[in-house]
């Protein structure tokens, strides 16, 4: 026996024309009167659909057109739904305004990059913090050095002592020059990312910088 198929309560014309406007509106997309009866499981039959939808049309509450050989229709268009010239000109000029920023940032990140490979190259941080601590052994020598000259304590020194010494400072003076140029890079490019509110001065000494 085959199984009955389940009765569809039918609903009235007025009930009918509010359910299909709904859903026009709902769906926001075109439908013929046999689509929409299918889609309603049958609530309203085709060719009440189709009357519903023609009445709905000439009453101007839905839009309907030629679609081959039936009529298709749709819920109307708010045209408040859309952007005003001015709005549009106000995301126009956002969209400008974000590219530019894009293209700024891209070229700073493309400088950090740059400004980071160039030091990494150069010297990496572990090297760095070695030679500050070296340069640290060399100015306590050099300070007890010139201690002990100002209390006259100090053996006459030779001119080959006294070259081998102006060649050592040249040396080094060098290698603190060029230290501080490292150090001064590494800085700016770590204050280029510090978060705001950061005190830089507390980063400068945990970091030893300024030493």
């Amino acid at each position: 026996m085959a199984p009955r198929k389940e009765k569809v309560e039918k609903v009235s014309a007025d009930e009918a024309a509010d359910t299909m406007l709904r859903y026009l509106r709902k769906q926001n997309r075109p439908y013929s009167a046999s689509d929409i009866s299918a889609n309603l499981h049958n609530k309203v039959t085709k060719a009440a659909a189709a009357k519903i939808l023609k009445d709905l049309h000439e009453r101007r509450e839905i839009e309907g057109r030629a679609a081959g050989k039936q009529i298709v229709y749709h819920a109307l268009q708010d045209p408040t739904d859309g952007f005003t010239a001015e709005q549009s000109a106000g995301i126009d000029e956002r969209i400008k305004t974000l590219r530019a920023e894009t293209t700024a940032a891209l070229t700073t990140a493309k400088t950090l990059r740059s400004t980071l490979s160039s030091i990494n190259s150069t010297l990496s941080t572990a090297d760095l913090f070695s030679s500050i601590s070296t340069l640290e052994t060399e100015k306590a020598e050099i300070t007890e050095r010139l201690k002990t000259l100002k209390e006259g304590k100090a053996k006459k020194v030779t001119s080959g002592e006294k070259n081998r010494i102006e060649k050592e400072w040249k040396m080094w003076k060098g290698i603190a020059g060029r230290r501080e140029k490292i150090v001064k890079e590494v800085w700016r490019v770590i204050e280029d990312v510090l978060p705001e509110g950061m005190e830089k001065g507390e980063v400068r000494e945990n970091l030893g910088l300024d030493e």
